[in-house]
Order: structure tokens, then sequence, then C-alpha cells
């Protein structure tokens, strides 16, 4: 009987102390920053109007930034933060009909539209995937590349995002990152404004996160950086 009240006692010991605590939920970096874009009534066409136009540099050096991220054939890349698809065409071109382009966006509406373009454009290789504000909703270990494009200051639980990202991509996998630059002084107000972290910021916790920082590409970009991370 005392050998059995002994082991009762070690085993509950050994039950409390391996037990993990609850994971800390990890609070907002920017409430309300995706509110426009999880509104059921968002208006595409006028987005498309916004984020298709010669004036904003990313559309207008979306070509070079597409060579740059440097997908092959068979690859599969998420573009998180699709939007309106900016740059899904040149993904699903690099990638093959063999290859996978999942299309990631927080937007109902962009989702659905981004389906149709597909459908539209004949690209089965592309697949309309919505995220929810703290997972990009991807399988574990599924994709090749990651390419976030001014949308990496809308990452509202960025720990959490970059935890998702992480396990989405496969061993040797790589995060590619264009942001606005943030500089004090220099910045127009409204990217001072609206973006909450510098390049030196975004790259500390992306390294954080499990990522080596690589390098920096020059590809024309005025107010935005492109830098490239591979997994740890």
């Amino acid at each position: 009987m005392r050998a059995l009240l002994l082991f009762g006692v070690l085993a509950a010991a050994c039950s409390t102390s391996g037990s993990d605590p609850s994971p800390a939920v990890e609070t907002s970096v920017r409430p309300g920053i995706n509110a426009d874009f999880t509104d059921a009534n968002l208006d595409v066409d006028a987005m498309v109007k916004r984020f298709e136009a010669e004036s904003r540099e990313i559309f207008a050096r979306r070509a070079a930034i597409a060579r740059a991220v440097g997908l092959r054939p068979g690859n599969a890349v998420a573009d998180v933060g699709a939007g309106t698809g900016v740059m899904v065409d040149f993904f699903a071109r690099d990638v093959g009909t063999e290859g996978r382009v999942y299309a990631v966006e927080i937007a109902p509406r962009f989702v659905e539209a981004l389906r149709q373009r597909a459908q539209q454009r004949r690209l089965p290789q592309v697949q309309a995937v919505l995220c929810s504000e703290r997972d990009t909703g991807l399988a574990e270990a599924s994709v090749d590349v990651v390419f976030v494009c001014d949308t990496y200051h809308h990452f509202e639980y960025p720990k959490s995002t970059l935890a998702s990202i992480h396990r989405a991509l496969r061993p040797g996998g790589e995060l590619v990152v264009v942001d606005f630059e943030r500089i004090p002084g220099t910045s127009r107000q409204w990217i001072l404004d609206h973006v909450r972290a510098g390049k030196d910021e975004v790259t500390a916790e992306i390294t954080a996160a499990g990522f080596e920082f690589v390098t920096e590409v020059d590809v024309g970009l005025q107010e935005n950086f492109f830098r490239r991370f591979k997994k740890r």
C-alpha cells in the first residue's frame, strides 16, 4: 500500500512538472488595421484602381519584383496578402502548371475575386486561400517560397503570423518581404502614420521567428525595400 501511495505521489509530481503552461495570447500591434479589408462591403473595383495604378511603385515594378523572387517551374509559392492579384499572373507563369500559387487573403471579397480571376484566365495552378489575422491557413511544409508585399505592416499579430509562415515553408524555404521604408524625417507622412515598423525592426522580428536574413535586393524601388530570408 505504501508503495502504491508513493508511486501515485511521484506520478502526480511528474505530471505537474512536465505540463506545459498555456501559451500567452499575442496582443494586437495595430488594432483595426485590417477593418477595411474584412468589411463585407469591400469595393473590389475601387481597390483594383488603387492597387493597380502605375503611380504605385510596386505595380510599376511588378515584373522586376517577380524576376527577383526567382521562382522555378514546379515551385509552390504563397502570396500572402495577394490583394487584387498584382503578382499572381507572374507567379503562375513562373511555376507553370506543375507548380502551385496560393493567393492568400484576409479579405473574403478579395478571395472570391481571386478565384474568379484564376478561372477566367485559366490558371488551374492558382488557389485562393482565406486566412485569419493570426494564421495564413497554409498546410505545414506546403510551399517553397512565401512572398509578402506591402502586407507585413498589416500583420496585426506578427509573431503568430510568422510562426504560421515558418510552419508552411519546406526545409530551406524562403520568405521574401517587400514593404515600406519607414524613416522618420525622410519618409512621407502617410508612411510614418500608417506603417508601424522600419526595415531594421521588421528584420529583427523575422529573424526572431526562426529565419535567417539572406540579402537585400535592388529592384529599383524608392519607397520600399526587398529583403530575402531563409527558414532555419
